[in-house]
This record gives structure tokens, C-alpha cells and sequence, in this order.
């Protein structure tokens, strides 16, 4: 089988600050003609969305679509909820995980499959604040041991 090229359009760079992910799926999503043109131009932001189960199926909600620069009429609301397309026992799964244990489905990014617009979602569980404290910590101690590693490096060459 072959393998579809793939071109992110949007990734949601605040969800893995804000919350553990601890499973991702990927989606469909139902979109309207103008609104994949403005996907292709880029122009798509993840930031506040969330997703959500209602009557069976699977919601994204919050998530902004700028309006197509050459639509008119045909352009929709940026803000408006879009369905995404998943199997139903996979939704059902998720509806038994995010019910139970207190997990939420957050988009994690957006793309381009072959044609097709997916959409990768997380199985994500919120930090706390010293959680997020702890990530920050580790990423400046990994920093710093780069930097030192990288000016040791560079000083071994001028001798």
C-alpha cells in the first residue's frame, strides 16, 4: 500500500503544555469547499479548541477556520462546530474513557493527507501547575546541558 504525503497545516503547540496526552487518534473532518481552500492557504488556529461527543457523534469545537479570501456567500462561520469522521466503536470508546476517568479530547494538529484533511486528536488528561513547573525545569536543564555540551565542543577546536 502506498504511503499518502502528508502537509501540517496547524499544530496546537498549548495542548501538550496544558495537558498529558496520553493516546492519539486520527480523524476526518467534514468541511465545507471554501474553508478547505483557506486550510490550503494555512490559515487555521487550534489554540482553544476542544472536542466533544454529542448524540453519538464527534465534535470539534472552537476551532478557526479564517473565511476564504475569494468567498463570499459561500463562506461559513470561522468559529462553527465541524463533525469528525471516526468509526462509531472507536467514538464509543472514547466516550467511555472521557466520561469515566476524567480524560478530554483535544486537537493536536491539523493536516493534509493526500487530499484529505485529518485531524490528530489526544486522549489528554489537564497538568497541574507544578507539572508544568517540572516540564519547564527539565526542558532548561536539557538546554543548558546542550549549550555547554555545544561551547565545550567549540573550545576543544581553538587549542
Amino acid at each position: 500500500m502506498e504511503k499518502l504525503p502528508t502537509k501540517t497545516i496547524s499544530i496546537n503547540r498549548k495542548a501538550r503544555h496544558e495537558y498529558f496526552v496520553e493516546e492519539s487518534f486520527e480523524a476526518g473532518i467534514e468541511l465545507f469547499g471554501t474553508e478547505v481552500k483557506s486550510l490550503r492557504a494555512g490559515s487555521c488556529n487550534l489554540k482553544d479548541s476542544w472536542c466533544d461527543i454529542k448524540d453519538g457523534e464527534l465534535w470539534i469545537k472552537q476551532m478557526h477556520i479564517a473565511p476564504y479570501e475569494h468567498g463570499n456567500i459561500f463562506n461559513r462561520d470561522a468559529y462553527r462546530e465541524r463533525r469528525l469522521l471516526m468509526h462509531k466503536r472507536q467514538i464509543m470508546k472514547l466516550m467511555g474513557q472521557t466520561a469515566q476517568q476524567g480524560y478530554t479530547l483535544i486537537p493536536l494538529s491539523i493536516y493534509f493527507k493526500g487530499s484529505r484533511v485529518k485531524v490528530q486528536l489526544g486522549l489528554c488528561k489537564g497538568k497541574q501547575l507544578h507539572d508544568k513547573r517540572a516540564d519547564m525545569a527539565k526542558r532548561d536543564a536539557k538546554r543548558d546541558i546542550e549549550r555547554a555540551l555545544r561551547d565545550r565542543q567549540r573550545g576543544s577546536f581553538l587549542l
